[in-house]
Order: structure tokens, then sequence, then C-alpha cells
């Protein structure tokens, strides 16, 4: 006799940690109670990246953490060898955890006979054996349509709007600017939790991490004027917009970003700039040279992330966690 449909039970869930984040694996792992599964990454004389899985992942739900940030391609392929490996050991589900997705600037054909390098990988990581992906704060929102597996796509503002109010308050008295017109619905939603205003920096770029303010679109007078972006790579945008923000009157300027990427001359950039601090997430680890920094101020993305993952894992909805 029939007793109806069966509610499916949460499989068992494991967690494995690139070399990218470790630390934030970690954190991931304590969040949910687990442990994360031991691994051996080595590598042989020419290079070449061997990897193998201490741990029984047969029938298991197994979420790969790692951030594919620099170097990028040796953190891409470490990814690709143990999604192979997982699904060789007969894992039942992989998904990638990816907190900063690689490679996501390059969403579109900018030029004749560019690639689409975020599409490249995309189906490089279902190749391999990705059945799910799990990113933060995505470049570009239609990365998710790369995929013909789901993507659960995470944003760090309700977590960076919530800490901002506890320590440095919200209110009319601060105006929240977006750096270019591609993320004023980044900051939209910024500033409505914090009550405030948001304001627009023309640019023009003519290059690769080169970019050049001109103009200011809002009011920021006498105003904490706080810059929000997805990430921080070169640091060029980021003080090019401050220091516009003060020539227009702002009293005091902060960054607030997802992902700091902080390539080249960004650390020296930001540490001799107008910028009273910059606010990152633990998406991508902070360079050595920012660590003991006080301009540099690190608030982590492993409880959204994990919470993903447990409700992933148990078939719940993730659409509560972007409130």
């Amino acid at each position: 006799m029939s007793l109806g449909p069966q509610q499916s039970q949460p499989m068992d869930l494991k967690i494995i940690s690139g070399n990218s984040n470790p630390e934030l694996a970690q954190k991931i792992a304590s969040e949910i109670g687990v442990q994360v599964s031991p691994t051996m990454l080595k590598r042989f004389a020419d290079g070449e990246i061997q990897i193998e899985i201490h741990d029984n992942v047969r029938g298991a739900d197994v979420y790969v953490v790692q951030s594919t940030c620099p170097p990028t391609n040796e953190h891409y392929m470490e990814l690709f060898i143990m999604i192979d490996a997982l699904k060789r050991a007969s894992a039942t589900r992989i998904t990638a955890v990816m907190p900063y997705y690689g490679y996501s600037r390059q969403d579109r054909k900018v030029a004749p006979r560019a690639p689409i390098s975020a599409k490249l990988v995309a189906d490089l990581l279902q190749t391999a054996g990705a059945h799910r992906v799990v990113s933060v704060d995505l470049h570009a929102g239609q990365i998710q349509g790369f995929f013909d597996v789901p993507v659960d796509h995470l944003f760090s503002i309700p977590t960076l709007s919530r800490v901002w109010r506890e320590k440095w308050g919200y209110g009319d008295q601060f105006v929240v600017i977006s750096p270019d017109a591609g993320g004023v619905e980044r900051a939209r939603a910024f500033a409505k939790r914090l009550d405030a205003s948001i304001a627009i920096v023309d640019k023009r770029r003519s290059g690769p991490n080169e970019a050049k303010a001109f103009n200011l679109i809002g009011d920021v007078k006498g105003k904490f004027a706080i810059i929000i972006d997805d990430m921080i790579d070169t640091a060029g945008t980021l003080t090019e917009a401050a220091s516009c923000a003060l020539k227009n009157g702002a009293s005091k300027v902060a960054a607030v970003a997802t992902h700091g990427v902080l390539s080249g001359p960004a650390v020296t950039r930001i540490q001799e700039s107008c910028l009273e601090f910059v606010v990152l997430t633990d998406s991508i680890p902070l360079k050595e040279s920012a660590r003991n920094l006080s301009k540099f101020q690190v608030i982590s993305v492993a409880p959204i992330i994990a919470e993903a993952i447990k409700r992933i894992n148990s078939n719940e909805s993730v659409s509560s966690l972007f409130i």
C-alpha cells in the first residue's frame, strides 16, 4: 500500500577545500558543524597537479570550496581536478562553491574576435562534473545563464549593510556612491538598507585596469560617502571615485566591496588615498601586505555560504537569504 510521497532526506554532507582559501572553507565547515575532508594536493616536478581525496565520498553531497582568485588558472585547474576526482569516487552530487568567480569580467564580446571566457569556464566546470554552482556577487548576473546546471547566486549586501549599520550607523548623513553606471543596482540595494541617498560617478575607461573619473551625479556635500563595488582590482577606479567625491564636497569617504583582488599597486594606492577605510569580505584571502594595515577591515561571508549549503543539502529554499 502506498503511503504517499516521501520527504527526501538530506544526503551525507562533505566539505572539500582547495588551496585558494582554506581559512574560509574551515569557517564554512565550522558553521555547518562538520570537518573539512582531508585531501592531499601536491605537484609533480613539471608542475602538474596531483590530488587525492582521503575520505569516503561515495553517495555523498560534496561541496568543493575554491575561490578562483590569483593565481586564477592554477586555482581553476585544482577545482577541475578535484571535481573529476569526486566524480570518479561516486559522489552523488558535486557542488562547486566559488565565492569569487574568476574570469567573470569577460562575460561578453567587447571587441571583434574576443572570447567570452566566463562562458568557457562554465562549460569546463560542467564538463569536469559539477552538478551545481554556488557563488557570491557575480560581476554580471547573466553568468548564471551560461550554465545548464543550477546556480545559487548569493549576495553580500545584506551582511555588509547589517555590519555597517551596527558599526558606523545609518541615515541621511550617508550617501552611497556607485563608481560606474553598471553598479547602480548594487548601490541602491545598499543605500536602501542604510536609509541613505545614492550618487553615481561618470567613468570613462581607456583600457583594462585603466579608468578616469570625470563627473559625479548626485549630492554628496557634507555627507559621509560610501563607495560600493563588487570587487577592487588595481584600485584605480576606487581611488579616482574617492577623490571625485571629496572634490564635490563629501566630508569623508570609505569603500565597501565584496572581492578584494588587490592586484599590483592596489594596496599602496588605497593606503595613500583619501579613503578612511575599506571594508572587504573574505571571499578572497586578504593579501599579506594589507593584513596589518588599519585601513582594511574584513567581514566573513562564511555564515551566508554555510546557510546556503545547509539548505541545498536539505532541499530547502535559499531565497530568504537575499533579504
